[in-house]
C-alpha cells in the first residue's frame, strides 16, 4: 500500500516540468509549487529519507517566492535546484567518505575491494560533473528559452541522458568486473 503514493510522488516528479508547462496561462504559480511542496512532504514522510525533505522545503521556499507575483520563472528553476542538491549530496560524499556511489555498492555488494572503492569514486565525480552540466542547462532553458524547450529539456533530454549515464556506467563495470584481477588494476 505504500508503495503507490511512492510511485505516484516519481511520477510526479518525473512530469513536473511538463505539468508546469500546462499549468502556464491556467493557474498560478504558487498552486502549483504548493502541491509540488506537499507531494514531496508526503514523499519524504513515507521513505523518512532527509533528500525529499531538503527537495520539499525547495519547493515551499518556491512558492512562497510565486505568492509575490514573480511569475513561473522560480518554478522553472527547480529542476536547476534539484541538480545542485544531488551534486551536494555526491560532492559532499567526495569529501566526506565513503563516497555515494560507493555507500550504494556496498548496500549491493557488501565488501568492496580497493579498487573497486577508487572506481566508485570516479563515478561519483562523474555524477558531480552530470549535476552541474545539467543544471547549468537547466538554468539556461529556464531563463533564456522558450517553455516548449525548456519543458523538453528538463522533462525528457535530461531523464535521457541520465539513462545513458546509467547505462554506460553499466557496461564499463561489466566489462572490468570481467577483467583479471591484474588487468583491472591498471585500468581502473
Amino acid at each position: 500500500m505504500r508503495r503507490i503514493p511512492v510511485l505516484m510522488s516519481v511520477l510526479l516528479a518525473m512530469c513536473f516540468p511538463f505539468l508546469v508547462y500546462l499549468s502556464m496561462g491556467r493557474l498560478d504559480p504558487y498552486w502549483v509549487a504548493g502541491g509540488i511542496a506537499v507531494m514531496l512532504l508526503v514523499r519524504a514522510a513515507l521513505s523518512r529519507d532527509s533528500l525529499w525533505l531538503v527537495l520539499a522545503a525547495v519547493a515551499g521556499v518556491i512558492a512562497l517566492v510565486s505568492l509575490g507575483g514573480v511569475g513561473w520563472l522560480p518554478l522553472k528553476l527547480y529542476p536547476v535546484a534539484v541538480s545542485a542538491v544531488m551534486l551536494a549530496v555526491f560532492g559532499i560524499s567526495l569529501l566526506r567518505p565513503p563516497s555515494f556511489v560507493e555507500r550504494i555498492a556496498r548496500a549491493r555488494e557488501g565488501v568492496l575491494s580497493p579498487e573497486a572503492i577508487v572506481y566508485t569514486r570516479k563515478v561519483t565525480v562523474i555524477w558531480c560533473v552530470f549535476f552541474m552540466a545539467n543544471g547549468a542547462i537547466a538554468a539556461a532553458t529556464a531563463i533564456w528559452a522558450s517553455p516548449e524547450v525548456w519543458a523538453a529539456y528538463t522533462g525528457l533530454v535530461s531523464y535521457i541522458l541520465m539513462g545513458i549515464l546509467f547505462a554506460g556506467e553499466w557496461v564499463v563495470r561489466r566489462r572490468v568486473r570481467g577483467r583479471p584481477a591484474s588487468a583491472r588494476e591498471s585500468h581502473v
